[in-house]
């Protein structure tokens, strides 16, 4: 029995996806141990390592793995993923910060609770990518920004337009 066509391309996509989670994870883990060395605490210092990883993580997912970022697109689509991302950057970094705090050798090694914390954010995050923040697949194209996109789209219109308007995608 094969797998269709829809089944491969999410697959691939899903592939891909990981492989710049494993760039991000590189990124996060070089950081945080590069401001550890400095003498930042670990909780402090896994803020700045994870808000980097995510800005890299950013730029290569949806220029790479989605192929939908333009010059019109891009702020919308980042905030969107910073938001989400943001949430499953949480959720990973409570775990993260739990871990150390067990203050175990098993438990407290930095790499293994980066990732645990890595696992639990890739499945958020690559769920909330894939449908929230760089759309669907439409007629072989993606839309950057998706929903969340739109409606920081719509806000930004708002306010750019003294706050008159209903909350939506800006329309051209």
């Amino acid at each position: 029995m094969g797998f269709s066509t829809a089944t491969k391309r999410e697959g691939h996509l899903a592939l891909r996806y990981s492989l710049v989670a494993g760039v991000g994870l590189l990124t996060d883990g070089c950081v945080l141990s590069a401001l550890e060395h400095f003498g930042v605490e670990p909780a402090w210092a896994r803020v700045f390592s994870l808000a980097s990883a995510m800005q890299v993580t950013f730029w290569i997912n949806g220029l790479w793995v989605f192929r939908c970022l333009t010059r019109k697109s891009w702020a919308p689509a980042w905030l969107g993923y910073m938001a989400t991302s943001g949430f499953g950057n949480l959720c990973n970094y409570l775990a993260f910060v739990g871990l150390v705090s067990l203050h175990s050798p098993l438990w407290s090694n930095r790499w293994l609770d980066l990732m645990i914390g890595g696992i639990i954010a890739w499945t958020i995050n690559y769920s909330c990518a894939r449908l929230l923040v760089f759309g669907r697949r439409d007629a072989g194209r993606r839309e950057a920004g998706g929903p969340i996109g739109a409606l920081a789209q719509g806000v930004a219109g708002r306010i750019k337009s003294g706050g008159s308007g209903a909350i939506g995608p800006v329309r051209r």
